[in-house]
Formats: C-alpha cells, sequence, structure tokens
C-alpha cells in the first residue's frame, strides 16, 4: 500500500553567483531585485580608497601585505592602488558609475592606468572627458 506525501510551504527561485538558480524556502522578498551589476572600476575605487586608510591605520603595513591577504600580485594591487592618483572629481565619477544592465563594461582599469599617471589634474580631466564623453564638473 502506498501512502501520499504532502508538503505545503513557500518557495521561490533566487540567483546566486553567475546567476545560477537556487531554490529558496520562505516567500519571495518583497524587495525587487536590482538590476544589472556593479562596475569593477567602482568596486576598485572603493578598496583602493579602503586599503590606504587600512594602511594610514596601520591595520596594514603595506600593499605587499594587501596582496598577500588578497591573494592577488603585487602588481594588480599597485594599479588598483594608482587610482587613489586620480582627482577627487574623477575618483567621485568612478564612485557613481551606473550598474552595467548587459555586456562589456565601457572603461576598463587598463584605460584609466595612463591618466593616473598624469600628474596635472587639469590634463586628467581632459584625458577623462576623451576616455569616456563624460564631462566631469569640478569647482
Amino acid at each position: 500500500m502506498s501512502a501520499n506525501l504532502s508538503i505545503d510551504c513557500d518557495i521561490h527561485l533566487a540567483r546566486r553567483g553567475h546567476g545560477r538558480r537556487v531554490v529558496e524556502a520562505g516567500p519571495e522578498p518583497d524587495h525587487p531585485a536590482v538590476a544589472g551589476r556593479v562596475p569593477w572600476l567602482m568596486k576598485w575605487m572603493a578598496l583602493a580608497i579602503r586599503c590606504e586608510a587600512l594602511i594610514r591605520e596601520g591595520a596594514i603595513e603595506n600593499y605587499a601585505a594587501i596582496a598577500r591577504v588578497g591573494q592577488v600580485t603585487r602588481a594588480r594591487v599597485s594599479q588598483i592602488m594608482n587610482l587613489l592618483n586620480l582627482a577627487p572629481d574623477i575618483q567621485e565619477a568612478l564612485l557613481g558609475l551606473p550598474r552595467i544592465e548587459s555586456g562589456r563594461e565601457p572603461v576598463v582599469l587598463r584605460d584609466l592606468q595612463p591618466i593616473a599617471s598624469e600628474v596635472d589634474w587639469r590634463k586628467q580631466r581632459g584625458m577623462w572627458e576623451v576616455l569616456t564623453g563624460l564631462d566631469v564638473p569640478f569647482d
């Protein structure tokens, strides 16, 4: 004799890393998912600011220690930390980049290295405008 077993509960499909779907118990969250993804440049700018603060506080000794903790090369850490050489308004523009709905990122870290190596902030702003087509307002 077979018995029928029934389970009654709310479930919903959620997306995890790389769009992988998983079944989760409970009702679907009230807040809608934000479309698009955060640009890498925004993440790296925020990371550079945070790492610089940790170095100033003495929590991390130097860039080599950041590389060890982050399991990346010292060269990559230097590339990311070079973003701190950008004019403050360009840094702010990076932190305010719009989410990416689809496709590739319009600006990548490699594109910013020549701008970050320029000492004159006026020239940086001109290079930024040529790169992005965006005029960066500054006082």
